[in-house]
């Protein structure tokens, strides 16, 4: 019965992980798919902290473990050298920062055979780094509709649909010989511009509750401002290259910002744009207050309800900031 499963490769694009791998590793060698059908390939690049080495000493125990160089660094060229360099008829992008629920391989094969579909995917579950207040705020503004929007791998779903991208993701060999590798050029959200690409061409993307992962971000305020600033960039800066990547849900930090950036300075000379800006300032207060109320509420914790509001803040605003760099980048190039 095993010998009819397909062989998987698990691709694990990092750089800089000692923190989180072990733990990541741990995951994947507990899932109850067979051993003899998977192969798992850690693609480093070229990490200065002692990511190499844990590997290394997981290896020697588990002869299915390999570790390939990305001397390019950045996580499109890692992905495609682990696609190129797998040998399963089945792909699997996973993520160091996160875990996975032990049965995570075998639904993505089983809903993947189950539907013939071109890529499957699941749920995160969206878990603090650290035992703070800060890293808890950072887990729960992730997780919720007013720092996510509408992604539903990150605020979950009560049953299966098609969506436009999902976390990692569980691909069948063909669809890389049919469309391409990942785009090279994409730093980051290269993953949303594969996704797309796959659409295009008729592809579909399914979502299932069932399937899990376990994601850790940031967490500081600082780090989590700068990451949502830097995917910001990676939402309008593909333009340079003829690629939109982008949906509503990814744009709508960027008015938000806009908006209220123009509003404050034509109300200098047109006062009727500082009522307008207030309008913007005083709807968006409203909303962040009443959420992060329903927070502090739920965690039966009133300081949520001072921190939760900066937080959901510096989501918006470093991602939508970030947008308009990415825009400036654009033009001053």
């Amino acid at each position: 019965m095993e010998n009819n499963l397909p062989f998987v490769s698990v691709i694990i694009p990092c750089r800089n992980e000692e923190s989180f791998i072990s733990k990541f590793l741990d995951s994947v060698i507990s899932q109850d798919y067979p051993k003899e059908r998977i192969e798992i390939l850690v693609i480093d690049g070229m990490s200065e902290d002692r990511t190499r080495e844990i590997v290394k000493g997981y290896i020697k125990k588990y002869p299915f473990i390999k570790i390939l160089d990305n001397l390019n660094e950045f996580t499109p060229f890692g992905l495609n050298i682990g696609v190129k360099k797998s040998k399963g008829e089945i792909i699997i992008r996973m993520d160091a920062h996160a875990t996975y629920k032990r049965d995570y391989v075998s639904k993505c094969i089983k809903y993947l055979k189950e539907y013939n579909t071109e890529n499957i995917g699941g749920v995160i579950k969206t878990i603090p780094s650290k035992n703070t207040l800060t890293a808890k705020t950072v887990a729960f503004s992730l997780s919720h509709f007013f720092g996510a929007g509408t992604s539903y791998f990150r605020i979950g779903s009560k049953e299966s649909r098609e969506v436009d991208t999902v976390f990692g993701g569980c691909y069948k060999r063909e669809i890389f010989e049919k469309i391409g590798l990942f785009n090279e050029k994409l730093i980051r959200s290269q993953d949303i511009e594969f996704n797309k690409r796959l659409r295009k061409t008729g592809g579909k993307i399914l979502l299932f509750p069932e399937i899990i992962a376990y994601y850790y971000p940031q967490s500081t305020l600082f780090s989590f401002f700068r990451h949502n600033f830097l995917d910001g960039i990676w939402t309008t800066y593909p333009l340079k290259f003829g690629i939109k990547i982008f949906s509503l849900r990814h744009l709508i930090p960027l008015f938000f910002v806009l908006s209220s950036i123009f509003s404050l300075i034509l109300s200098l000379f047109f006062k009727n744009f500082f009522f307008l800006f207030l309008f913007i300032v005083f709807n968006y207060l409203f909303l962040n207050f009443l959420f992060s109320f329903f927070i502090s509420l739920r965690e039966k914790d009133f300081r949520y309800f001072f921190l939760m509001p900066i937080t959901f803040f510096l989501r918006h605003f470093g991602y939508g900031l970030g947008s308009i760099f990415g825009l400036f980048k654009i033009l001053l190039k």
